[in-house]
């Protein structure tokens, strides 16, 4: 019997299988604009059309990288131009509601600017720190850096996923729920030996 998942996944996947490139980076554009596309069937079908020597692992990685820029720098726009009444007005109907933002603004508040950077790598939160981010009117040259570089790890994790599963990939739908904290982890403990190794050996 097909499910509203295995419908959506259909249609997603056939739009990326027929935009290449374009369609990994408009999926993740629309994701990391607040709606509810998530980037666990993106690129890790990205990651698929590499293992079938469709797509380029790196093309994959820059389009998922510059898509989810894209996507955020129009999030931190309509925090800017519409400030928080526009936001939680409307924030609604795209999945953005008053407790999600707060969790944002509390990540905002606490580790500042930084936090575009670090969170992107979070789950639940990372798509929704372009709106504190943008009502607070952060400079939007280092909003754009911090947003790219802090992309690309996830981008990179999620398509190797992908990659790694083959034709196998769509097993996915039945985990991916779990994905953000497996790919979470990977990139800390990542994180966490750059650092030991760091402290190790200072300049």
């Amino acid at each position: 019997m097909t499910t509203w998942l295995d419908r959506f996944l259909l249609q997603v996947t056939e739009t990326v299988a027929a935009w290449g490139y374009w369609g990994v980076g408009v999926g993740m554009a629309i994701e990391s604009a607040n709606v509810p596309l998530p980037s666990e069937i993106i690129l890790p079908f990205g990651g698929f059309l590499v293992s079938q020597e469709v797509l380029n692992f790196w093309g994959v990685v820059l389009a998922g990288t510059v898509g989810g820029t894209v996507g955020s720098v129009i999030s931190y726009l309509v925090g800017s131009w519409g400030g928080r009444p526009l936001v939680l007005r409307y924030g609604r109907y795209f999945g953005v509601s008053r407790e999600k933002l707060a969790l944002a603004d509390r990540w905002f508040a606490r580790y500042g600017e930084a936090t575009v950077f670090f969170t992107r790598l979070l789950p639940v939160v990372r798509t929704f720190i372009s709106l504190p981010a943008g009502i607070s009117r952060m400079n939007i040259r280092r909003f754009i850096i911090y947003t790219f570089l802090g992309s690309l790890p996830w981008s990179i994790a999620l398509t190797y996923v992908g990659l790694l599963l083959g034709e196998n990939w769509h097993r996915i739908k039945l985990w991916f729920h779990r994905l953000d904290y497996l790919v979470m982890g990977m990139l800390l403990m990542a994180g966490l030996y750059w650092w030991c190794r760091s402290r190790r050996h200072p300049r």
